[in-house]
């Protein structure tokens, strides 16, 4: 029985015993929690009573030096204020930490405060690191000033009568601390600050940046920190807490930049950027770079912040480019000029560039295993080796600036394109030639190679590429001792080329080599190869070719980089001017047979085997482009390619129609259309091209754009009447050409008929837009031989398809693409003679005008130009006897062209270029005299009726208006006078206010208006108001096509009384403009090309005004002619002198006048006699108006000049 109970005693001793240990316990956890509370209490109580005994004291106001003296015992009692501020509410904090700082504000700077405003700003920091500054938007303010003010008294002090070391430190703890106390500010805000705040952010920063330079340097002046820079050495100095402020100063800087963007003022800009300037500036008069990891991480810091300002530029940088450059320059190798980086650069290249891109897999590989304590990341210095990851941040971010300065200001940046791109051989290995491309080349750190591909790839897709045109290899030898900027540029162009191809073909990292391929296209674009060795674009070709087919036959799939390389290639294939070495390596492989040798597939058999359906679709599509660009630089050559073509884009239509093919990807869906559709488009596009490229396609030309109305010297020679809008195999001179009955072998007519059969029907009926549109403008490539060998049916089906889509395909670029059709086939010499097509057209054409989007509008008023021309081109040759019968049109016709005209005079420029080039071409022969009225709202109205839908096949056969009579005479196209005055104020409204396409345009048709015979010029009181605004444009453009166009138009009227009382302003207008011509100010640069063309017409247009004058103008003229009669005399002895050029210099088939006349000449004698008599009959008109005022001694000076011509 003992046993039990004395278990059961001592169970209860154990339990009475863990219960006074218990007690014993929380006893002691509640003393403890006592005595800190005591502790927090007393702490808080010796806060608030130094704060309230201060604020107790200023009640008084007490004098400045008072304020000392309380804020020196505040401060001798610091060690127990700082601590207690976490235990305060955060307001309170905020609040007393602010009486600090407007008493100190208060107070004058003097060297006695000095103490007290440094010891103030170590207390606020303290508090700052234990507690949150709860500051609002005027505190912070007046914080970072009394910040600004403790830095100020650094700097006001007397330097001598301080001891310099004791005094940096100091300023290093201080700055240091004003950097946090910012930070903590920032970080407690969020980043959140008001424009004010940032820039006082900023201007305070700078601040400290400017004092921490000024202090580096001195340091570096009396230790000589530096000496440790030509040795590379790696060694702690005493300024490199400095340098550590200096770097956090920077990564603020960027911050607050970063947090500014587009609120930053332009006077803060300039500012920063002057500060970093002038550190920039000392780094490159160093010459070399200190490597170590501080080191590192301020230029790091340094060049980061120089991004983010150079990026967001405010300001010129023409002054700080150059200086810029020489600093960035020096970071190309930063980092790796250690011993161990330069035995590597003395390898071979291949050997650094394969290492180079598998460097950190192959050193995990290659190296022992070290536990993880022992593990350094990347991120870790080093005082014994170089860490190149981390000096590569600095590398990066040198590239990177370089690449916003050519963003910034390409123009001054282009001086400076010697430094950083080659101009020796960079497959040779050179002891720090650095530059981008070596950059690229021994660069061992991918991310700095893909920085500096893509800095170049920047520089030659900017404006780089225009002035690089003026590049021109020549050999080393050839260069002697000067070097011209086209031979540098050539050197420059020609490294680029060996350094990219050889990195393309043998870099692994697909990142870098999309990159490669990105700038390679870039600068094929921007090289001028028929200045360059004839071997180098072949060389490009064949290295691309083969890049492409080692991605292609590879075990893992690498579709995208071949499809980058296929896209590099088309850049190659498709520079102009085309190269003959090209072309006969192209017909080399056709002679041999395409894919016949079974060694190696040539360029067009590769090509081919790229854009079947079975491939992926992003390398598809690109080969199709590429056999585009192929066929359209060499159409003779790719002409015997059209059955394996055809037979690739049927296959692509039948998988695009049955929604199904052998490539998995293809069935997913793209972005907004199908997978099949886009390089479906490509096959049509390719078709196309070698459509045109069978049958004769010389392409489309506007009827004025951007071809120079030429010399007035030959304005009696009629041009070549070859219509321009529509390319044709032969000229046409009124002869009825292109009969299908009696032309069985046109080019391109067997291929046409293929496309119709089997191509076409399946692309009009697809339900994709794209394939529809791509489809339609097929037929914008017909030429008239080919349409006019086709059979009546497939005539009609091209007719019919163009019309439908125009009139009811629902989607914009459908309806443009029908727009496009219709203004080319509109052109052919027959469309005109056919009433029924002529309706069609014209109809579609009205209807797509009323089109809400502007790319429909700009395609239908171009074909509507094009309608109108073709009416005025087979109108004047019925008037010329050319023709045995004009176009079948009438007054209605006339009228929906001519309102539809007007309406889009008031639409866009675009659009009022085209319809003013239509009224110039209705008011050439539109007869004026008659008085009738018609209602152009009827006929539009009557003709609607034309088209209607017959099943699912398509339209019914043509028919035409019964209520629109036919009539065969050029004469009765007539018009209402209230006509001719809308044109003559849409064609003012147009002038004022139109872009240069418009007003040249207005020339253009205003010379058709007057070539008008049944408008009499003297008679209409519009006539002085044209001719003013056609001197206007003469005298004051700076474009000299449109000087061109207004003095060729001046040059029209053939009589005297055309010009009625304008005569006299006329020809002293056209005087002021020759004698004038040579001061070129204001002068647009792009409208040099066009200035002898322009003195020519300028010269013709006077010689043709004055030949015209007479006895009975003298006394309109008398003042001028006896002014001006040295300049006649001897610009007519020029102008006698330059004829004699004549028959050494016949004129080109493209200096014809827009304006047709009634004589032909067949011979350069001809011409030759036509300009003499032009001159002799100036300089007698000149001889009459002097003689008839007695001025017998100046016509006996003109009539030696007119013996010395005859």
């Amino acid at each position: 029985m003992a046993g039990p109970a004395s278990y059961t005693a001592n169970q209860g001793f154990r339990e009475q015993g863990r219960w006074i240990i218990s007690w014993m316990v929380m006893e002691k956890l509640y003393f403890s929690r006592f005595l800190r509370e005591e502790k927090m209490a007393t702490r808080a109580r010796s806060w608030r009573t130094a704060f309230l005994t201060l604020r107790d004291e200023m009640l008084t106001s007490p004098a400045p030096a008072t304020v000392l003296l309380l804020l020196r015992d505040l401060l001798s009692q610091a060690k127990s204020i700082s601590p207690a501020a976490p235990h305060l509410p955060s307001h309170e904090v905020a609040s007393d930490v602010m009486l600090l700082v407007q008493l100190l504000g208060s107070l004058p700077k003097s060297v006695e405060a000095s103490d007290v405003f440094i010891d103030i700003c170590h207390l606020i920091y303290d508090i700052s690191c234990r507690v949150r500054l709860d500051l609002h938007s005027t505190s912070q303010i007046a914080m970072m000033n009394f910040l600004g003010s403790v830095l100020e008294h650094f700097c006001c002090e007397d330097e001598v009568k301080r001891d310099c070391i004791g005094d940096s430190g100091i300023k290093k703890k201080t700055m240091m601390e004003t950097l946090q106390i910012l930070g903590h500010i920032a970080s407690e805000n969020g980043g959140k600050f008001s424009e004010l705040e940032n820039a006082q952010m900023v201007k305070l920063l700078l601040h400290i940046i400017s004092m921490s330079h000024a202090e580096l340097f001195l340091i570096s002046r009396s230790s000589n920190d530096w000496g440790c820079a030509r040795d590379f050495g790696y060694k702690v100095r005493r300024s490199e807490t400095l340098w550590d402020v200096r770097s956090l100063a920077l990564v603020m800087m960027g911050d607050a930049f970063s947090r500014i963007g587009a609120t930053i003022s332009a006077d803060i800009w300039q500012s920063t950027l002057e500060v970093l300037r002038k550190i920039m500036d000392v780094l490159a008069s160093k010459s070399v770079l200190v490597v170590d990891s501080v080191l590192s991480r301020y230029y790091t810091s340094l060049l980061h912040c120089l991004h983010l300002v150079l990026s967001d530029s405010r300001g010129s940088l023409t002054e700080h480019v150059a200086g810029l450059m020489a600093s960035l320059k020096m970071f190309f190798f930063y980092g790796l000029t250690d011993k161990s980086t330069s035995d590597n650069a003395s390898h071979k290249i291949k050997d650094c560039i394969t290492e180079g891109s598998t460097a950190e897999s192959e050193k995990s590989q290659r190296s022992t295993y070290r536990p993880p304590h022992l593990q350094h990341s990347d991120s870790d210095g080093s005082l014994k080796d170089v860490d190149h990851f981390r000096c590569s941040k600095a590398r990066v971010a040198a590239i990177i600036c370089i690449q916003d300065l050519y963003l910034v200001d390409p123009k001054t940046f282009h001086s400076q394109l010697t430094l950083i791109l080659p101009t020796t051989d960079v497959l040779q290995p050179r002891n720090y030639q650095g530059n981008l491309m070596t950059c690229l080349l021994y660069d061992p750190v991918l991310k700095t190679r893909l920085a500096a591909a893509a800095t170049l790839a920047a520089i030659l897709g900017g404006p780089s590429p225009v002035y690089l045109q003026v590049a021109e290899y020549k050999e080393s030898t050839k260069c002697g001792s000067f070097t011209s900027l086209s031979s540098a540029l050539g050197q420059t162009l020609m490294q680029l080329h060996s350094g990219l191809l050889y990195l393309i073909q043998r870099e692994s990292h697909s990142g870098l080599l999309t990159s490669l391929f990105k700038a390679l296209t870039l600068l094929i674009s921007a090289t001028p190869y028929s200045r360059m060795p004839e071997k180098l674009l072949p060389a490009v070709i064949l290295s691309l070719q083969t890049r492409s087919t080692e991605f292609f036959d590879a075990v893992t799939d690498q579709s995208c980089l071949a499809a980058s390389a296929v896209s590099c290639l088309g850049a190659a294939l498709s520079s102009s001017p085309p190269s003959s070495q090209v072309a006969e390596m192209l017909k080399e492989e056709i002679s041999t047979g395409i894919g016949r040798n079974h060694v190696k597939l040539g360029l067009i058999a590769t090509l081919l085997l790229y854009s079947r359906g079975t491939q992926h679709p992003s390398l598809c599509s690109e080969a199709l482009q590429v056999l585009r660009a192929v066929i359209h630089n060499y159409p003779e050559v790719m002409s015997a390619c059209w059955e394996r073509v055809s037979c690739i884009v049927y296959e692509l239509l039948k998988l695009s129609s049955s929604g199904g093919t052998s490539y998995e990807i293809l069935l997913k869906p793209c972005k907004g259309d199908s997978g099949t559709e886009r390089f479906v488009v490509a096959a049509i596009k390719a078709l196309d091209e070698l459509l045109r490229a069978v049958s004769g396609f010389k392409g489309l030309d506007d009827i004025i754009d951007d071809r120079p109305m030429d010399s007035l010297f030959v304005s009696k020679i009629p041009r070549k009447s070859t219509v321009y809008s529509a390319p044709l195999l032969g000229v046409i001179d009124g002869k009825e050409v292109f009969k299908a009955s009696s032309i069985s072998d046109t080019p391109g007519s067997k291929e046409w008929n293929e496309v119709i059969e089997k191509h076409l029907p399946m692309c009009l009926l697809n339900v994709a837009p794209m394939i529809r549109s791509a489809a339609i403008i097929c037929f914008a490539g017909l030429t008239s031989s080919v349409f006019f060998s086709l059979s009546k049916d497939k005539q009609d089906f091209v007719l019919s398809s163009v019309v439908k889509a125009a009139l009811f395909d629902e989607i914009a670029a459908v309806n443009a693409a029908s727009c496009r059709a219709i203004g080319v086939i509109s052109c052919f010499p027959e469309i005109p003679h056919s009433a029924e097509i002529m309706d069609q057209l014209i109809h579609a054409i009205e209807v797509n005008t009323h089109n809400a989007l502007v790319s429909v509008r700009i395609a239908a008023s171009w074909a509507l130009a094009n309608i109108c021309d073709s009416l005025r081109y087979s109108a004047s040759n019925l008037q010329s006897g050319k023709c045995s019968s004009g176009p079948n049109t009438n007054h209605h016709r006339a009228s929906v062209l001519a309102e539809c005209a007007l309406r889009l005079t008031k639409d866009g420029d675009k659009m009022r270029a085209n319809a003013v080039r239509a009224l110039g071409n209705l008011s050439r022969f539109v007869c004026f005299s008659s008085t009738t009225h018609t209602d152009a709202q009827s006929c539009s109205l009557h003709c609607t009726n034309l088209y209607t839908v017959k099943g699912s096949g398509g339209f019914a056969p043509f028919k035409a208006c019964k209520d629109c009579s036919l009539l065969n005479n050029y004469s009765t196209y007539s018009g209402c006078s209230h006509w001719l005055e809308r044109m003559v104020q849409a064609f003012v409204s147009c002038v004022t206010t139109g872009n240069a396409k418009v007003q040249w345009n207005v020339c253009h048709a205003l010379g058709n208006l007057f070539l008008n015979d049944t408008i009499r010029l003297q008679h209409m009181a519009w006539s002085s108001s044209v001719y003013s605004i056609l001197l206007l444009l003469l005298r004051d453009s700076t474009n000299f096509k449109i000087r061109i166009h207004a003095a060729a138009a001046l040059a029209v009227p053939g009589n005297r009384h055309d010009y009625g009382n304008s005569f006299s302003d006329v020809l002293q207008g056209l005087e002021h403009v020759l004698e004038s011509l040579g001061s070129d100010q204001g002068v647009m640069p792009s409208s040099f090309q066009y200035k002898k063309t322009l003195e020519e017409q300028l010269s013709s247009t006077t010689l043709h005004v004055l030949s015209l004058a007479s006895s009975e103008d003298y006394r309109s003229l008398k003042d001028f002619l006896i002014k001006k009669t040295s300049f006649f005399e001897v610009w007519l002895k020029s102008t006698c002198s330059s004829i004699e050029q004549t028959q050494a210099d016949p004129p080109s088939e493209d200096t014809a006048t827009n304006f047709e006349r009634d004589e032909s000449v067949s011979s350069v004698d001809e011409l030759y006699k036509q300009r003499k008599a032009l001159i002799s009959d100036a300089i007698k008109s000149l001889i009459e108006l002097y003689k008839s005022n007695n001025h017998h001694n100046i016509a006996r000076k003109f009539e030696k000049l007119e013996g010395h011509l005859s």
